[in-house]
């Protein structure tokens, strides 16, 4: 007999309400052993709400029989907790009613109502989808309150037979926006809990720390001493009694209490045996900044997986390995665990690396900016912990107003993109892309609301400006300078960075006249002429904003010009205090960053060097807020989808291309119809899906032929769409007024491209996809597609690491 294939797919990091990790898994044979001492350890209690009646102890070749599946027709799923079961979750698909399957849920007594039965619930749901399987049966004892909550709270569409003793539930595995939004709320707050132990522990101990000076493990030590950490720090060293003056431990095991966050900084050899330890312990969270592992390889890369893998099955949640460590700056919770020679100053800005070494320099850079940190994490390879974990944590601090990302790429790309634009309309989301500097990238930073920069100079010119000053409510600004050189090279910096300094209305130049002398230039640039002084300062920044035609005020200030900078910037922050509601930022003094004379408690007029960041920083500010202003849209349900039907066609192929013949009929389960029709009046057109490293799937629409070729006129967009993102997508390319002259239907070729948004989101397993050519008939007749062609991959980027 062939053995079954098992679906590693099927492999993934869980989190239970509590936020205890987790990781759920497909049984495998081997299990046996495992599975007969779960069963064994079950009380009589949940035997019984199992067995539905008096509870009938099976034999133990019985129970290790159901280690074996074929993980089609039945199918088990494990949640792990260290080496042992912790809950269980099999269906068994109807041979009469193949899309219908029986499925029974198992928690281990000392993990009830901690939230598996949900975790499960979702994951199997995912599985029978994949497989072809619609619906999930269930019949749970009457008094069996536990589950029936799991059920009934799940959001999925169920039915219940009659009341009686024993209840008849049958669960629609079709992810309906309810299940969906009860399950990312569940995710959001498990991910909150598990992130606790790391960021605000109550203990930490540093294991590898060292008596030397300037080594990794002593300096560890010594930032949490000297960061002002209100916990215990315990290091761990068997050759030494006391390191930065506190006393050291021979092991984990001889420590007074187990910590909850290690620091692990051994040589990579030594790692797995400290992560071991740790989990025999109880530790909930290890920060691995030990390097050789991925960085080193494919064997490297393996170590470091199967450490994250272990840490999750043990309960732990685990940043690294390669990374500089977890610093939190909030009074609560004072926390620099880390080697960094430089630490923050409290602030509002938290930021997540995915470099080591680049974090040393940011933080160095930070201070030497005056900006200020809520938080700095370095996840480095993020095997575990990464940056859309990170996100969620600091979307309900309440000390973080800015989130700042170095971006290279995300283990699941679909969770990022929809934590991002949930985050970005309340809290701006900057993030510096090692990518080209492409439209296309650029369009779906901007549709997720996240403002991309270039740069770690441009991250930094617009966290500055975030961080202090209010996003501008549009995008004309007024200048103000002594000299006028600067002052040209700044209005064209604000063009280049879609800005406007549009002349001033009449009622504020005459309020200038009056309050200036005759010399002044009372245009926009306003020029103070090289003898301004404080009050000149002062009169025309109250002008500029309180003209309701200007967003934002630039102040020039050139020193060899004028005397007694500090009472222009005593003068300039009194006019930004005055108007809180827009920005006021300044090229003062050639210096850059925070400097002490624009700085008055909290309120900050943040200063650049030269006048191309000023305008590029307000220009990001400004296109982040029109995002920020404008209607969302909604996600629509579309007529004439048959989403059953399209799980059905899928069942049972494999990954790569489809044949024609089930494209079409995939397509038409969606209301997208191929035929073949003679071209139209106009160019044909295209759309097309693919995977981008950090976004997930892309929705890619353009012309065919030399406007996509030469002129790259394409336009993109990340699932799921609106209507509003689908009216934009097709009405953004700079051929749409030659499409609109020829009749071309926009509102067909809309939905279009929502109904293979709908598709994609749909059916994760769909690597790529393309319609082309489509064709733009005439009037009144829409579009037709004429081709398509679909690839499968072999498992859903749905999934991964968080």
């Amino acid at each position: 007999m062939t053995t079954p294939p098992y679906p590693e797919d099927l492999e993934r990091p869980g989190l239970v309400r509590t936020g205890r990790s987790t990781f759920v898994r497909p049984i495998r044979p081997e299990d046996a052993d495992r599975l007969v001492a779960f069963v064994g350890g079950l009380s009589r209690a949940t035997l019984a709400y199992r067995s539905l009646g008096p509870v009938v102890r099976a034999r133990d070749d019985v129970i290790r029989r159901g280690a074996h599946v074929d993980y089609l027709n039945e199918l088990a799923l494990v949640a792990l907790a260290g080496d042992e079961i912790a809950g269980l979750v099999r269906y068994v698909r109807d041979p009469e009613d193949p899309e219908h399957a029986e499925v029974t849920f198992t928690i281990r007594d000392d993990h009830q109502s901690e939230g598996f039965g949900r975790l499960l619930l979702e994951h199997i749901a995912a599985a029978a989808r994949a497989r072809g399987i619609r619906v999930l049966e269930a019949d749970v004892l009457a008094d069996n309150t536990r589950m029936i909550n799991v059920l009934l709270g799940s959001g999925y569409r169920i039915e219940t037979g009659p009341p009686g003793q024993i209840i008849h539930f049958e669960i629609a595995v079709d992810p309906q926006a309810l299940a969906v939004a009860r399950a990312e709320r569940r995710e959001h707050t498990a991910v909150r809990r598990s992130l606790r132990p790391l960021l605000e522990p109550r203990s930490v101990a540093v294991i590898g720390a060292n008596r030397s000076h300037l080594t990794i493990g002593h300096e560890i030590v010594a930032n949490l001493l000297r960061g002002g950490f209100g916990g215990s720090v315990y290091p761990v060293n068997p050759q030494a009694e006391r390191i930065a003056g506190t006393r050291a431990y021979a092991s984990l095991r001889d420590l007074p209490e187990p910590p909850d966050l290690a620091l692990v900084a051994v040589r990579a050899e030594a790692v797995p045996d400290v992560i071991r330890e740790c989990a025999e312990v109880g530790v909930k969270a290890v920060v691995v900044v030990s390097t050789g592992f991925g960085e080193t390889g494919v064997e490297g890369r393996r170590t470091e997986l199967e450490l994250a893998r272990f840490a999750r099955a043990s309960g732990m949640r685990m940043v690294g390995p390669n990374c500089m460590g977890v610093v939190n700056t909030t009074p609560a919770a004072r926390l620099a665990a880390t080697f960094s020679p430089a630490l923050p100053a409290p602030g509002r800005v938290a930021m997540s690396s995915q470099s080591g070494p680049l974090g040393l320099a940011v933080l160095d850079y930070a201070r030497r900016l005056g900006l200020g940190f809520s938080g700095f994490v370095s996840v480095g390879h993020a095997v575990d912990v990464s940056t859309n974990d990170l996100l969620q944590w600091w979307e309900e601090d309440p000390g973080t107003s800015v989130i700042l990302l170095h971006v290279e790429t995300f283990g699941n790309p679909r969770r990022f993109a929809r934590v991002a634009r949930r985050i970005a309309p309340r809290k701006p989301i900057v993030a510096v892309h090692p990518g080209t500097a492409d439209s296309a990238v650029s369009s779906l930073f901007a549709q997720s609301g996240v403002i991309r920069t270039r740069s770690l100079q441009e991250l930094f010119d617009v966290a500055l400006l975030l961080a202090h000053q209010p996003p501008p409510p549009g995008n004309r600004v007024a200048v103000i300078t002594n000299a006028g050189g600067p002052a040209a090279l700044t209005v064209g910096a604000c063009a280049a960075s879609g800005l406007c300094v549009p002349a001033l209305g009449e009622s504020t130049r005459r309020r200038l006249r009056s309050a200036l002398a005759p010399r002044v230039d009372v245009s926009n640039p306003v020029d103070l002429t090289p003898t301004a002084t404080a009050a000149d300062y002062r009169q025309a920044l109250d002008a500029v904003l309180a003209d309701d035609d200007i967003d934002a005020a630039v102040v020039l200030f050139m020193p060899p010009l004028a005397d007694k900078p500090d009472e222009v910037a005593s003068a300039i922050l009194d006019a930004a205090a005055a108007r809180p509601d827009k920005p006021v930022v300044a090229s003062f003094l050639g210096g850059a960053g925070v400097a002490d004379l624009l700085h008055r408690g909290d309120l900050v007029v943040p200063t650049y060097t030269f006048p191309e960041a000023v305008a590029g920083s307000l220009g990001h500010a400004a296109a982040y807020q029109a995002w920020r202003s404008t209607p969302a849209g909604v996600v629509p349900d579309l007529p004439e989808v048959d989403v059953e039907r399209a799980r059905s066609l899928l069942a049972g192929c494999t990954p790569g291309p489809l044949p024609v013949g089930i494209a079409v009929a995939l397509l038409a389960a969606y209301g997208i119809a191929v035929r073949d029709e003679e071209p139209g009046p106009g160019p044909d057109a295209f759309v097309s899906v693919s995977a981008d490293p950090v976004f997930g799937p892309v929705l890619a629409f353009g012309l065919t032929g030399d406007y996509a070729d030469l002129m790259a006129d394409v336009a993109h967009r990340v699932t799921p769409l609106t209507d509003r993102d689908a009216r934009e997508m097709v009405r953004s390319l700079r051929a749409a007024p030659l499409l609109e002259a020829r009749g071309v239907e926009f509102a067909a070729l809309a939905e279009t491209v929502l109904r293979i948004s709908a598709m994609v989101e749909d059916l994760p397993e769909i690597d790529a996809l393309e319609l082309r050519p489509i064709r733009l008939l005439p009037p009144g007749d829409g579009v037709a597609v004429a081709h398509a062609t679909i690839r499968l991959t072999a498992e859903e980027t749905g999934g991964g690491p968080a």
